[in-house]
């Protein structure tokens, strides 16, 4: 930016733009490292606020993300810098991108957007995944094999390998941030167990004399729709579907688990689905012969004293009221006697959703920072059906995972 700035007089009495993440101290930062740059080997002050740099008739000025008023209307755009722009909060990544793009109509300036990925499905990505012939930018993907032998050596990329945060940080994966919820070492030792498994690609090869459990976490619109079958099969509950679709048809997403029913047959004793969408919950009770009128059933069980959740297969549940106890029983059975739970590498979006899930307090999933969490609550829907249970024998809680099915 300050080299266009100085290489001649093409761009004078223009605007340049920086915009950081929500933080000011970010914006103060970029703009003092360019004053440096002229402080420290020419002497040269700038008496300007900590904000803004003027060269050769050039205003350059930061701007965080969260304060984009100020970078509206200005007359003469020349170039627009997003730094670490897939790290901006949500609902100001677009906004950005929005203000930004807005601009090639009146001046046609220069946008770089630069950042280190993320969690999936924001800024990046999707600019990623835009067809080459409507696509406004040219994109460079720039992983650590180009910092070999220059800015990187073997030893350190091999260092830095232990880290979990490698694929993110050095080798462009969406990933997001290391979560606070799970243990490394206790979700690569479920990664471990799922290596001695492999989920059925189709119906010959299923397992029809193990319990098997589904989650569900209907989403439409701008949400994601999850789906996670699991089965409990030498002490081991082994995942064998999970899924997440964006942006997914309401009949196709019924379709999808209408097929996967098929699949598996009458193993899949207990359905969990989020209860926010009773839309859905009735077409797929009407679609496996269940009476529809489930509210009444669980007012009458309750009335009589009764479990409802013996009476129906598939299950409403309220995530306000389980969340909570929902998160606490996937712990559980990750952590416990190193862990019951096998997954197999091939369901990279639930391993990703463990190892990025938040929690923000009271048990409650940080949605935003958590990817593929849609995945995640359908496999702690999913996780309901097993559970510990007293011994008859012992005070102490078994060590033997149970299904309330058993």
């Amino acid at each position: 930016m300050t080299w266009l700035c100085l290489k001649d007089n093409a761009l004078s009495g223009s605007q340049m733009c920086i915009v950081t993440g929500p933080r000011i101290d970010l914006a103060i930062g970029l703009i003092d490292r360019m004053k440096k740059l002229f402080q420290l080997k020419l002497g040269i002050i700038f008496d300007s606020r900590e904000t803004v740099i003027e060269l050769n008739n050039v205003r350059i000025e930061a701007f965080p993300s969260h304060h984009l008023d100020a970078a509206r209307g200005l007359p003469n755009v020349s170039f627009i810098l997003l730094d670490e722009a897939d790290f901006f909060p949500v609902g100001q990544q677009q906004d950005a991108r929005d203000v930004s793009e807005r601009y090639i109509a009146k001046s046609n300036p220069y946008i770089v957007m630069v950042s280190t990925p993320n969690a999936p499905d924001r800024l990046f990505e999707r600019i990623e995944k835009e067809p080459e012939n409507t696509c406004l930018y040219k994109r460079l993907f720039l992983d650590y094999t180009y910092g070999l032998g220059r800015i990187y050596t073997e030893q350190e990329i091999a260092k830095a390998k232990e880290s979990p945060s490698f694929e993110r940080e050095y080798n462009l994966k969406y990933l997001g941030l290391i979560g606070n919820v799970f243990h490394t070492k206790d979700i690569d030792a479920a990664i471990e167990k799922g290596t001695k498994y492999n989920p059925p690609a189709n119906v010959d090869q299923v397992n029809y004399y193990t319990h098997k459990s589904m989650g569900i976490d209907p989403g439409f619109g701008s949400s994601a729709f999850g789906v996670v079958v699991t089965q409990m099969s030498d002490k081991l509950i082994q995942v064998l579907e999970a899924e997440e679709y964006y942006r997914p048809d309401f009949n196709q997403m019924l379709s999808i688990v209408w097929s996967l029913l098929q699949k598996y047959g009458k193993t899949i004793g207990k359905i969990y689905v989020d209860g926010a969408n009773p839309s859905f919950i009735r077409a797929l009770k009407l679609q496996m012969g269940e009476d529809e009128d489930y509210e009444e059933i669980i007012k009458d069980c309750k009335a009589k004293k009764r479990d409802y959740e013996y009476e129906m297969n598939v299950i409403p549940v309220n995530f306000s009221m389980e969340h909570k106890s929902m998160l606490g029983n996937v712990k559980m059975l990750l952590e416990r006697d190193g862990g019951y739970i096998a997954i197999n590498q091939k369901f990279d979006k639930l391993i990703t959703s463990l190892r990025t899930a938040v929690e923000k307090g009271e048990g409650m999933l940080d949605k935003e920072a958590t990817s593929y969490d849609d995945v995640f609550d359908a496999f702690r829907l999913a996780m309901r059906m097993y559970f510990f249970r007293q011994k008859d024998d012992d005070s102490r809680t078994s060590a033997l995972i149970y299904s309330f099915l058993i």
